[in-house]
């Protein structure tokens, strides 16, 4: 009888302290920013095939020719990339050189995508098996990098790019530019 009371004694202890432990967690802030471990590094080396006939691939050296640019990580058949591509017109209009990186995808894909929602890119890239993806830190799609004319990361914006984000971007663009 003894061994039973101590039993569930320490259960009760072991539940409590697990859900002290749970509301511990809860009631810390979150958050909502992730920092990329490449951010303030050099682009790894990389050379990707043009994705789409009539433009050029995309390779590491491109992003290190004295010019800073927008890294658009994206795919035709990304819903958010949908999203975001008439702020992305925007910002080339606004004088932003932006390449693109097309993940998984196919050039008749890509040529549908381009016709109906436009096309901000000077080169699009084409990483077929997301290697140039992972390498640079993007885990998923749309992301967006700033790389400086040296070709360092300077920012990484993670997700569909709205329209109160585009002065960021700008800012961002106009500080690796410096």
């Amino acid at each position: 009888m003894n061994r039973l009371r101590l039993f569930l004694w320490g259960l009760v202890a072991a539940c409590l302290a697990l859900f002290g432990l749970f509301a511990y967690q809860l009631s810390q802030p979150k958050d909502e920013f992730i920092q990329s471990a490449m951010v303030g590094k050099t682009i790894p080396q990389f050379d990707l095939r043009p994705a789409i006939e009539g433009l050029p691939g995309l390779s590491s050296a491109d992003l290190a020719d004295g010019r800073p640019k927008l890294v658009n990580v994206f795919a035709s058949w990304c819903i958010p990339c949908r999203v975001e591509a008439p702020q992305l017109d925007a910002l080339q209009r606004g004088g932003a050189e932006i390449v693109a990186i097309a993940i998984r995808d196919r050039p008749e894909d890509l040529a549908q995508f381009f016709a109906t929602y436009g096309n901000p890119f000077s080169a699009v890239g084409a990483d077929d098996v997301s290697a140039v993806q992972l390498s640079i830190g993007s885990s998923g799609v749309p992301e967006t990098f700033v790389v400086d004319g040296q070709g360092v990361i300077r920012y990484q914006h993670i997700g569909e790019i709205r329209p109160e984000h585009v002065p960021l971007l700008q800012a961002k663009l106009q500080e690796a530019g410096a």
